[in-house]
């Protein structure tokens, strides 16, 4: 089995769900991930603006105040940068800077969006949500999760494509958490070998999300933050068994071995 490429998580923001305000200045975000590369990161994704449920938007200034020297330094150290990022401008600030992947949450709805990743010829994640941060825990309701995930993504794929997008460029990301419930979770996960018939390489992030400390504690008392860890390797796992090429996360280390013990023995 080949082993998925491993993208540490960097949030230059005072609010994420994880790990908002560890980073006050962009040299600690820059030196985290060059920790992250040591410990044996392939990509590094940077985001300015939180996407939990109910965060407040940011503007375009300050999101690229926020990432644009990060985005920079990481890519003059020779990381693989993405900017997570559902605005225009800001990608192609950052594509300047250095980043050579968009990770669009919306799932490139914005025509402008394509249009900024075909002229620029970067990689590109196209990740399903449902509404936006601010509603898409509002008792998100499907009629089959896996077939309309699936269909989404193969749509907003061929849209990309449409626009000038290579299809060699194009990931897809069934959005865990963002718009469903526990179920739907691991509906997906459960449906990842139909989601890589798609055609596309596909990423997961499970990292210490919600659905793992509701599955852990309960879904009245999800187990805090820093008792989902043993879980997220376990969805890595299993993600990665089940056919995901690449496995976003807060902890690079634990997680690239793992992914090596997992290739291994399903060699």
């Amino acid at each position: 089995m080949k082993q998925p490429l491993i993208m540490g998580v960097i949030n230059v923001t005072p609010d994420s769900f994880s790990d908002g305000g560890r980073f006050t200045t962009a040299e600690d975000a820059v030196r985290e991930g060059l920790q992250m590369l040591n410990d044996g990161a392939d990509i590094l994704d940077v985001g300015g603006e939180s996407t939990r449920p109910n965060a407040a938007p940011v503007s375009e200034e300050e999101e690229l105040a926020r990432v644009l020297e990060v985005v920079r330094k990481l890519a003059k150290h020779g990381a693989t940068v993405s900017i997570d990022t559902y605005k225009p401008e800001v990608a192609q600030r950052c594509i300047e800077a250095g980043a050579s992947i968009v990770n669009d949450v919306t799932g490139l709805r914005n025509p402008v969006m394509r249009r900024v990743i075909a002229s620029a010829d970067v990689k590109v994640c196209i990740m399903h949500m449902l509404g936006s941060p601010q509603t898409m825990q509002s008792e998100p309701t499907y009629a089959n999760v896996l077939a309309e995930v699936r269909d989404y993504l193969a749509a907003h794929a061929a849209l990309a494509i449409n626009a000038g997008i290579k299809k060699e460029n194009i990931w897809i990301d069934p959005g865990i958490g963002f718009g469903k419930t526990t179920e739907h979770n691991l509906s997906l996960l459960k449906g990842l070998p139909e989601l890589v018939e798609v055609g596309y390489p596909v990423l997961i992030g499970v990292s210490r999300k919600s659905f793992l400390g509701r599955i852990i504690g309960s879904e009245s008392l999800a187990a805090p933050l820093h008792e989902r860890e043993a879980a997220t390797i376990a969805a890595q796992a299993y993600a990665q068994l089940k056919g995901a090429s690449i496995i976003r996360t807060h902890r690079v280390k634990e997680a690239v071995q793992a992914a090596k013990l997992i290739a291994r023995l399903s060699d």
